[in-house]
């Protein structure tokens, strides 16, 4: 089986579940067994790492820490309906814990721990990252039916669609980087 992993799924027109209009999601596990990815193009309304930051603790006897700025109004997304409540950081592979963070490829990891949090603020964190809550799932076969179903269309990996570009410009981008924008692409699609 070719994998997906590493790569964007960019929904279509042709998406039946409203969940996932317009989304752009990077796959982190993709195989036999299923796939699993991160929604990063929809933030959660009004909540930023600085909320985050503050409902969480780090430790009780700790001197307070500046928070780097970069990191105090960065978006919090909804990354899936699966497991809303926990946290995933899709981050630069500056950063990796034995057994907490997995290497999605050279380049990009995540880290589903409360570590990776408290290096962010201690400054000492992956240099680019991506915060989200819950996750994407597919079963065995689901995801390549919903691509057989023009559900979706795949994009190479892009850091500056992963981590630079604001929110609202990320699907347009990734419409862009395989040759189609918003005009051309058509709620009627065929497979060769």
């Amino acid at each position: 089986m070719d994998t997906l992993k590493g790569q964007f799924l960019v929904a279509t027109p042709d998406m039946s579940d409203e969940r996932f209009a317009e989304a752009v999601i990077y796959l982190v596990a993709h195989g036999d067994d299923g796939a699993m990815g991160l929604v990063v193009n929809q933030p959660l309304p009004d909540m930023n790492l600085a909320d985050i930051f503050a409902e969480i603790e780090l430790a009780e006897d700790a001197e307070p820490i500046r928070v780097p700025d970069r990191l105090l109004h960065q978006h919090v997304f909804k990354g899936g309906p699966v497991e809303s409540s926990r946290g995933f950081v899709l981050h630069s592979s500056d950063y990796f814990r034995d057994g907490n963070s997995f290497a999605v490829d050279d380049d990009i990891t995540l880290t589903a721990t409360l570590d990776v949090l408290r290096a962010m603020i201690e400054g000492k964190g992956p240099e680019r990252s991506l915060l989200a809550l819950g996750y994407c799932g597919w079963e065995a076969g689901q995801l390549e039916n919903e691509l057989r179903h023009n559900g979706w269309l795949t994009a190479e990996r892009s850091d500056e669609l992963l981590f630079s570009l604001p929110a609202g410009r990320k699907y347009d981008a990734a419409l862009a980087a395989v040759g189609v924008n918003r005009a051309t692409l058509s709620p009627v699609s065929g497979n060769a």
